[in-house]
């Protein structure tokens, strides 16, 4: 077995910087510069799909209720509409019980963040320093609630040769003996990798052995172009013991901005997750939970959307057909591509802003560097397809173009 690679810890100005979020290290990247065309913003996964129809008329009829506090468990018809939609949509072994395996999110964000300390609080005492494994790449709630928690960080490589996903055989026993949580996220983000029955059968067979939770990212499991993406729960036994899923509407339902999701699972670890979040967390006021149950009860907005999406991809499948190293992802709507061979991924990434007016994001910035001082997201874009199809088909025409050496076409 192999002892994987762990953080490296910040002591440098470039490992200070790669601490940042993200988004805000790309800001400064481009600062100074000025995008060669009309901008098209494909670095942020902000869907920008119409808000379904239902939501205003919700909220209206629910709008004297923005007078109350909000239990931080969530209202009773939130609750029961997240079982029942995960009694149709995943085959559970039982259904989930609205009472104690479910809890509001204000967004799965917050959720993620607060798994990690939970299950700090949670597992048994471990044998040797706490720790927390995530893939790497990775969402960067992931990492701050390991450090919240005070958990040293595991950082899991994930590369094509891995099928982006973390490599499950390569973990030795001391390791997962002192671990607490582990971060899976299926689909992938970035990489859109989804895991398989088997992949999450064995992750579950490695929480019970080792007394760790598992803090399942499922927000973009309603997004794909071909079979529709499982969940952890569904191999996690008549009990889901040791298992949580993390669920938004954000990707789902096109509501980024509503900040509403939920958490499901193992009641005796969501029960010490509603502690502390009773204490620290934002509580989701009552008429988003409303239109939130509205939006678990309605399939048709979710069809329209992901239809939407696989319109883009038959477009990106057009316009990269093999460039870059794409290949269409399993699920969730950004392109992971491949770089490396034209140059630094952060030196494209300004050279597509300043030539083509398209921002992306460098995939080192999403990443940090292993043990041995790789990166796996080095060398490569994130490239997100969450503009309307002709808008989408646009910016990868400009990525197109730049990479190739050809002229960037004038808009129509």
């Amino acid at each position: 077995m192999v002892t994987p690679a762990l953080s490296q810890p910040a002591d440098g100005a470039g490992e200070k910087d790669s601490e940042r979020s993200p988004f805000a290290r790309l800001t400064d990247l481009l600062k100074g510069h000025e995008p060669g065309k009309p901008l098209i913003n494909m670095s942020i996964g902000e869907p920008q799909h119409a808000v379904p129809g239902f939501v205003g008329p919700v909220l209206a009829q629910h709008a004297t209720e923005f007078g109350r506090y909000p239990i931080a468990k969530g209202i009773a018809p939130f609750r029961e509409a997240v079982a029942s939609w995960l009694g149709r949509r995943f085959d559970l072994p039982r259904a989930v019980d609205p009472e104690t395996e479910v809890l509001v999110l204000s967004g799965s964000r917050e959720g993620l963040f607060f798994g990690a300390i939970a299950a700090a609080r949670f597992v048994s005492p471990r044998k040797g320093t706490p720790a927390v494994l995530l893939p790497n790449p990775f969402y960067p709630a992931y990492a701050a609630g390991a450090d919240a928690a005070g958990c040293e960080r595991i950082l899991l490589p994930t590369t094509p040769d891995n099928g982006f996903l973390p490599d499950l055989e390569a973990l030795d026993d001391a390791t997962l003996a002192r671990t607490v949580a582990f971060f899976i996220a299926s689909p992938a983000n970035p990489q859109g990798a989804v895991a398989t029955a088997s992949y999450f059968k064995r992750l579950k067979q490695l929480a019970d052995h080792h007394g760790f939770v598992v803090l399942s990212d499922e927000c973009y499991s309603e997004i794909y172009t071909k079979a529709a993406p499982g969940s952890i729960l569904e191999h996690a036994g008549p009990d889901f013991a040791n298992v949580a899923t993390f669920q938004s509407l954000s990707k789902r339902s096109n509501l980024p901005g509503m900040r509403v999701g939920f958490a499901a699972g193992d009641k005796k670890f969501l029960a010490q997750m509603h502690e502390l979040r009773n204490v620290a967390a934002p509580t989701v006021p009552v008429p988003l939970q409303h239109v939130a149950a509205a939006a678990y009860g309605d399939e048709d907005h979710v069809e329209v959307n992901r239809a939407l999406y696989r319109t883009k991809f038959d477009l990106a499948d057009q316009i990269l057909g093999s460039r870059y190293g794409y290949k269409r992802p399993a699920g969730g709507f950004c392109l992971w591509l491949d770089v490396s061979a034209l140059g630094d991924d952060t030196a494209i990434t300004v050279r597509l802003f300043k030539e083509a007016g398209v921002r992306v994001i460098p995939g080192s910035y999403l990443a940090r560097r292993q043990a041995d001082g790789s990166n796996p997201g080095a060398g490569y874009i994130r490239v997100a397809l969450v503009q309307d199809s002709e808008t989408a088909a646009e910016g990868l025409h400009r990525i197109v173009a730049v990479l190739d050496g050809k002229h960037v076409r004038e808009d129509r």
